[in-house]
């Protein structure tokens, strides 16, 4: 269903003689970072596993054993993350947010609020095969009150399918978050949790032009106003992917750079998430909002083989 990637499957592929190629990168005395870098940004996530199969039988190594001795820094993690299958990234993603002391919230609401209902279900499969464990489980856990209810509504994977908009519906729905925000002392979340967490895609579009309609107000100007902290920052993420997801996330990238420092946790798992899904509709969309390429900016935030490797993910300038 997705063809808007900046990474697809590599022709000619061999998988043992790029095998070869890494083995002869790592092997003895130092590591030819470059050979290791261009061929994982080259190479679609089947070809890779297909390239650690191979690695293995040539070699009776284990490919990314031999990356983290080999690597270090956010240039390993990066290379680390490209050879994790795509269905174990959310989930590996979501367990290192739960894990410990302290919740990384930012990893939760990210993840939940951009997959779709199937992607959901089949994080949730993994998990549990994985680690043993109910990731709604470990969820609720570690999170609470308002926040952790959508996170679980979230978790359902129940979105209503997209088939047709019943307008009498959107006039209701507009009408219950309006009561329920702005017209309200105090905010029933409740509401919003259920319409914002288990409406369809189509029907909440229309649902914040007649928001928008009735009240004089964005949706997000009203969450903003009568919500905060985790729930606020999850609610916004939701009504931003329910309008645009590539939107969201060139904003996620562009907020990971900008200022001092950089959000390299988010920069890496954005860029490694979306790379075969819609990384060329986000840098669209980062252009149009951001005056900027993707490209320029990581290119002016990140240095070494690690800024090389974002770039060949990124796939090109928009300039």
């Amino acid at each position: 269903q997705y063809t808007r990637g900046t990474v697809t499957a590599f022709a000619p592929f061999d998988a043992r003689a790029d095998a070869e190629a890494l083995r002869k990168a790592m092997k003895g005395m130092g590591t030819d970072e470059e050979t290791v870098l261009t061929v994982l940004t080259t190479r679609n996530n089947a070809q890779r596993q297909e390239i650690a199969s191979a690695f293995k039988t040539l070699f009776g190594r284990d490919l990314v054993d031999d990356l983290k001795s080999e690597l270090t820094g956010k240039f390993e993690t990066l290379m680390v993350s490209l050879m994790r299958p795509a269905y174990i990234f959310d989930a590996h993603a979501l367990k290192h947010a739960i894990k410990g002391a302290g919740t990384n919230e930012k990893v939760l609401t990210e993840i939940l609020a951009s997959r779709t209902p199937a992607e959901v279900q089949n994080i949730k499969q993994v998990y549990q095969q994985e680690y043993e464990a109910d990731l709604e489980d470990k969820i609720t856990g570690e999170t609470s009150g308002h926040f952790q209810r959508l996170l679980v509504v979230l978790l359902q994977a129940n979105r209503d399918p997209d088939v047709g908009v019943d307008e009498a519906l959107v006039e209701q729905d507009a009408q219950v978050l309006f009561r329920a925000g702005e017209l309200k002392w105090g905010t029933d979340e409740e509401k919003f949790i259920t319409i914002l967490g288990t409406r369809s895609v189509s029907h909440l579009r229309r649902v914040f032009d007649k928001y928008m309609t009735i009240s004089g107000f964005q949706i997000e100007e009203t969450i903003d106003r009568e919500t905060s902290g985790d729930l606020e920052k999850l609610l916004l993420a939701v009504v931003k992917c329910i309008r645009s997801v590539p939107a969201y996330f060139a904003e996620t990238l562009y907020y990971s750079m900008k200022g001092a420092g950089t959000d390299d946790d988010t920069l890496i798992r954005v860029m490694v998430s979306r790379s075969e899904i819609d990384l060329l509709d986000i840098r669209r969309e980062f252009r149009k909002n951001f005056a900027k390429s993707l490209y320029q900016m990581i290119q002016k935030d990140t240095s070494g083989d690690y800024r090389k490797a974002l770039l060949l993910l990124c796939g090109g300038d928009d300039d």
